[in-house]
């Protein structure tokens, strides 16, 4: 996904002069980090193309409290490239005038070494956007510039505990290319963002099984936030007049589970695009709420799961160390590990071969444009 907003690399990477503004929000005291009435001090959040159309459905749901908590206290570091600085401060000027509580502080910035600086979470939400007729190569190619000056950012100056979570595409390999740029920030700090194909995975779901989306669990997307992801409905429940049931026996159609309902998910991205003529942005900012929420906050119930991309090593579904990949995860207290209780029939293991197939090729193809890029 893309800002809306083509992020070159030389901007983003701080090339360009650029003036960072703090706003008026809060004293000195809260702007520097120290710890509230709340004995909490507040985070600093990095968005990166936060002038654009994700950026602006998603703000609003960080300064509320609604993705890290409704008590913990929020300095918003807002990244964009030089041109968007003003488009930028008519943001800035809305979250004042939004008088949210939690928000401590915004910085508007086009340097990502003053974007990353400190931060405790950062959001990549900005990169360059395919155009018609890019080639997936291509697209990986431009966006290698940017996500190695990033991670190089990310290196020298956020906190070595900071959580990254990666949205602009391709998600899963600009994150790889974060992580490399990265090597002292945990492995397990680096995810991507398949949140939103499992929500509309258990909408289709809900819909088919004729209960409430909330009372779908254990839907798991597998692989690359591509068209080639496994939306996966084989392990997963359904509760429908208070009785649990499997998604196989609720819905009583696995031909619609191996073939419309894994199209409509793989596809749903292009089918908004078509539609709206832009891309998905107040859904994508829903679902990274969701997935900074549960991560961070709240946690997975226990024996649910939620779907997001990390790094593979050490799975138990043979599929390759050295990638980001979505897997089915459980989380507490902020600690994400890859479950292990799904079983992989052979329809399974050959639809996760093929995204598990795509990735490599993707990181073939990033490692070849870093080169060159030397």
């Amino acid at each position: 996904m893309s800002s809306g907003v083509k992020m070159v690399a030389a901007a983003a990477a701080g090339g360009a002069a650029a003036s960072v503004i703090y706003s008026k929000l809060s004293e000195r005291s809260s702007v520097s980090g120290e710890a509230s009435s709340n004995g909490k001090a507040p985070l600093r959040v990095m968005v990166s193309g936060a002038a654009g159309q994700i950026g602006y459905s998603l703000l609003p749901l960080i300064a509320s409290g609604q993705a890290l908590g409704e008590q913990q206290e929020i300095i918003l570091h807002l990244l964009d490239i030089a041109p968007a600085l003003g488009a930028l401060g008519g943001v800035k000027m809305e979250l004042e005038d939004g008088a949210y509580p939690l928000l401590k502080g915004v910085v508007v910035t086009a340097e990502a070494a003053e974007a990353l600086a400190d931060v405790d979470v950062a959001v990549f939400v900005g990169g360059f956007p395919r155009g018609p007729g890019m080639l997936r190569k291509d697209l990986i190619a431009k966006n290698c510039g940017i996500f190695s000056a990033q991670g190089k950012a990310l290196e020298q100056v956020a906190k070595k505990s900071c959580k990254i979570l990666v949205v602009a595409n391709p998600a899963n390999t600009n994150c790889l290319i974060l992580k490399e740029n990265a090597p002292s920030i945990p492995s397990e700090n680096f995810t991507c963002l398949t949140r939103l194909d499992l929500n509309r995975a258990k909408f289709q779901i809900a819909q088919r099984a004729l209960c409430k989306v909330q009372d779908v669990s254990n839907v798991a997307i597998w692989g690359n936030h591509s068209d080639t992801q496994f939306p996966d409905a084989f392990n997963a429940h359904v509760v429908r007049n208070s009785v649990k049931l499997s998604v196989s026996d609720a819905v009583d159609d696995n031909d619609w589970l191996e073939n419309d309902f894994i199209k409509t998910v793989q596809q749903r991205g292009k089918a908004v695009i078509d539609a709206r003529k832009l891309s998905s942005a107040m859904s994508a900012a829903n679902a990274i709420k969701d997935h900074l929420r549960t991560w961070l906050v709240t946690g997975t119930k226990p024996g649910e799961t939620t779907s997001m991309g990390v790094w593979s090593n050490g799975n138990p579904y043979g599929v390759q160390g050295g990638l980001i990949f979505s897997f089915p995860v459980h989380i507490e207290n902020g600690a994400v590990s890859i479950s292990n209780d799904y079983k992989v029939n052979s329809f399974a293991q050959n639809k996760i071969q093929i995204t598990e197939k795509e990735l490599l090729e993707e990181w073939t193809d990033a490692k070849a444009a870093l080169a060159s890029q030397k």
